[in-house]
């Protein structure tokens, strides 16, 4: 009830979940937004140790359906289980999304950039000085 509250945009953040030990590592990055299509392991509830695909994620509630989690219906007939984003940690991602895959990168530029600017600034400043020789 409170979810509808919270501004669509803060809600974006509780879809956080960490990120595999080998994938923190290739993206440098600790947590991800869940999408469609991650293949998340769930850590804690009933259904902790199980692999699967993210079905749908629902934006409301911070809750994910994950493929072959599933409960029994009393009447009969199979319900997808919602499993909260904060309870799964991500081991494959989507890499289909071309936005999300920019975030990741941009890490690893800005430390080569910032590299690259001193030493640019330094070898600027030698030119400099041995033009300023050279000239007179």
């Amino acid at each position: 009830m409170f979810y509808k509250l919270i501004s669509k945009h803060k809600r974006e953040k509780l879809l956080g979940a960490n990120v595999s030990e080998n994938l923190r590592g290739q993206y440098k990055k600790r947590s991800m937004r869940v999408i469609k299509g991650d293949t998340v392991r769930i850590l804690r509830g009933e259904y902790a140790g199980i692999e699967g695909k993210v079905e749908k994620v629902s934006t409301e509630r911070s809750t994910l359906s994950i493929e072959g989690v599933q409960r029994e219906k009393i009447r009969g007939g199979n319900v997808k289980v919602q499993i909260h984003a904060s309870n799964v940690q991500i081991i494959s991602l989507n890499t289909g999304d071309e936005y999300r895959l920019k975030g990741t990168h941009k890490v690893k530029e800005k430390n080569v950039k910032i590299k690259k600017g001193k030493e640019m600034k330094k070898a600027g400043i030698k030119k400099k000085e041995s033009v300023k020789v050279e000239a007179t």
